[in-house]
């Protein structure tokens, strides 16, 4: 993954919630495992993973929930596909703006799905 270091390096802010959106050659599952690889390799313990996309159009979300030496991350990676790895855009966000974000954004994936018991269970945890 080319943009592997700059995400890693926007991982070391403060903020609790690493927002990245980014264009991938791949579908969700392989996206998902190279984002997963990506931060494990860097000594970060993923806690939580989870992965939206839609069927009709190439793009989805993904979330990953991290903890090293004490600290906890949320990385939420906003997809598209495309022909290589591009990063596009990195935010680093305080914990009620990313919340919103991840609202947001898992609303217009799964909008037809809302009254699907997991994705309510999900929404109701964060």
């Amino acid at each position: 993954m080319e943009f592997k270091a700059k995400i890693l390096e926007n991982l070391e802010t403060e903020d609790p919630w690493t927002i990245i959106t980014f264009k991938t050659p791949h579908g969700p599952g392989v996206t998902m495992t190279e984002m997963v690889e990506a931060v494990e390799g860097s000594g970060w313990r993923v806690t939580f993973k989870a992965n939206w996309w839609t069927a009709d159009i190439p793009y989805g979300l993904l979330r990953l929930d991290l903890k090293r030496d004490g600290r906890e991350k949320i990385l939420l990676g906003k997809w598209i596909l495309g022909n290589r790895y591009q990063l596009i855009r990195v935010d680093n966000l305080p914990l009620e703006a990313g919340k919103e974000e991840f609202f947001r954004m898992v609303d217009s994936i799964t909008s037809t799905l809302i009254y699907d018991p997991v994705i309510r269970t999900m929404r109701e945890q964060y």
